[in-house]
């Protein structure tokens, strides 16, 4: 049955589901200092016309450089301690299963704790481009 999004009719037999798979994601994105990454959705890989998707690994020991994604909310999950704030000041742990929200424009830093496991989580932003994730 066709629906209307955003002005455009879609059909949802042929549109309504896209899966990328876990050896479809791709690296061929700038690096942040210390973090691994694959980009799982965003509109040229995906078609997605609001959201990016990201995994994210971080050796053990590593803390990835300061950034932040200008005018994007960020939704992270995984066991990261962030960094945060102007001077990085503050701090805040998630546990296993717990998600956190990320403001637009927030400095942060992610961090790995362990000495021995690398961390790995999955991010997923406002904004389907890839590269950089510019507003």
């Amino acid at each position: 049955m066709p629906d209307d999004l955003a002005g455009k009719t879609v059909d949802w037999r042929i549109s309504g589901i896209r899966v990328v798979r876990a050896d479809q994601k791709s690296r061929g994105r700038p690096e942040t200092l210390c973090i691994d990454r694959e980009v799982a959705i965003g509109g040229s890989r995906a078609g997605s016309i609001a959201l990016g998707a990201v995994t994210n690994r971080i050796e053990p020991g590593a803390a990835t450089g300061p950034r932040h994604h200008g005018h994007l909310e960020s939704v992270i999950r995984g066991e990261a301690p962030l960094r945060w704030g102007e001077r990085l000041e503050f701090i805040t742990r998630a546990s296993p299963g717990d998600f956190m929200l990320v403001r637009p424009c927030l400095p942060r830093q992610e961090l790995n704790a362990s000495a021995t496991k690398e961390l790995h989580c999955a991010f997923v932003r406002t904004g389907a481009r890839e590269l950089g994730y510019e507003p």
